[in-house]
This record gives structure tokens, C-alpha cells and sequence, in this order.
């Protein structure tokens, strides 16, 4: 059985003849944790979705540069990292900071026509807030072992290799447990 790294490898020599669905499943397998590591820097849901494309679109059009001796995720989050770089870079030059009396500096982008905040408002971090604790109670709701198998898998990208060699048990046995925890994880956000 490959790894997660020989998997991804034998994908983009696929891709480099040609596979379209070569391609489609590496973005599949990496779009969410490219997304959330851009969501992280750019701190706005709209530029994260929009880079990630862009991320994913410098991918494709520079995949003969991969080089095989390293992980192609190594790459893929070296293009998200520099492409949130560029992005952060242009928006720079045109943002004006505000400072308060406390300390805080406030970003504005100033566009043709308006002014507007780069900093969530009160109310997305309020949801963003709720989310989050409606996860952490999803999840304490869970025996511990399928708990651990959710954080591992999604929260640490881990492959099922690796969640294997963690908690010590065969990876089919992960993969049957991964699958259970996901079922009940579904029921409390059915109930």
C-alpha cells in the first residue's frame, strides 16, 4: 500500500501526462487545508477562497517544477504561503493604518469608491466564535478513541498512515473507526 507521499507523487506524474483526474483528486485530497492555511493569514473568507483557486491554478501551471525528492505537500503549502505573501504585499500598498489610543491598529482598503475594514466585524466573530464551540461540544460528545481519530485525521491532517502508526492499530482498523466516528459525528449534527 502507498503512502500518502508516494500516492500524491504517483499523482503528479499522472498529471504531467495529461490526467485531468490526477489533478481533480489532488486538489480534492488538499483544497480544505489550503484554504484554512490561507483562511489564517488573510483572516477573510472571500481572499482565502479566491487564493486557494490561485494557489491551486500556480499548482497546474508549475508542475513540472516539482521536485520528487521532497513531499508534494511540502510544495503545495510553500505556493499557499507565497501566494498569500504577494496578496498581503499588494494589499499594503494600498492600506493606510489607523491607530487608536489602545495600541490597536485598524487596516482600511481604500478602494474607488469606499472604505472597507479588513478586520472581521463584531458579528463574523461572534459566528466564527459559535462555530467553534459547537464543534469542541460536537466533539466532546464522542468517545475519546473516535475523538482522537477526528482531531488526527482532520484537525492534524494526518494520513491514515500516520494515525496507524500513532495509535499503534492496523490502518484498516482506522479506516473503520474514522468511518464509525464520522457516522456519529453526523447524528449529533442531525439531532
Amino acid at each position: 500500500m502507498l503512502s500518502r507521499i508516494e500516492e500524491d507523487q504517483k499523482l503528479v506524474k499522472q498529471i504531467l501526462t495529461g490526467n485531468t483526474k490526477a489533478y481533480a483528486k489532488l486538489f480534492t485530497r488538499y483544497k480544505d487545508a489550503i484554504y484554512f492555511l490561507i483562511l489564517k493569514i488573510v483572516i477573510n473568507k472571500n481572499d482565502a477562497e479566491d487564493l486557494t483557486y490561485e494557489t491551486f491554478d500556480k499548482v497546474l501551471r508549475n508542475i513540472e517544477q516539482y521536485n520528487f525528492k521532497f513531499a508534494f505537500s511540502t510544495w503545495l503549502f510553500r505556493i499557499a504561503e507565497n501566494t498569500c505573501i504577494d496578496f498581503l504585499r499588494k494589499r499594503k500598498n494600498n492600506h493606510v493604518s489607523i491607530e487608536n489610543n489602545n495600541d490597536d491598529n485598524v487596516e482600511f482598503a481604500i478602494g474607488e469608491d469606499s472604505i472597507q475594514s479588513s478586520v472581521l466585524n463584531p458579528e463574523e466573530v461572534m459566528i466564527s466564535e459559535q462555530q467553534i464551540i459547537f464543534v469542541q461540544n460536537l466533539l466532546e460528545q464522542l468517545k475519546p478513541k473516535y475523538r482522537k481519530l477526528i482531531e488526527l485525521r482532520y484537525f492534524k491532517d494526518y494520513s491514515y498512515e500516520e494515525i496507524a502508526c500513532e495509535l499503534e492499530m492496523p490502518v484498516g482498523t482506522v479506516k473503520t473507526l474514522l468511518h464509525r466516528a464520522k457516522l456519529r459525528l453526523g447524528k449529533l449534527i442531525t439531532q
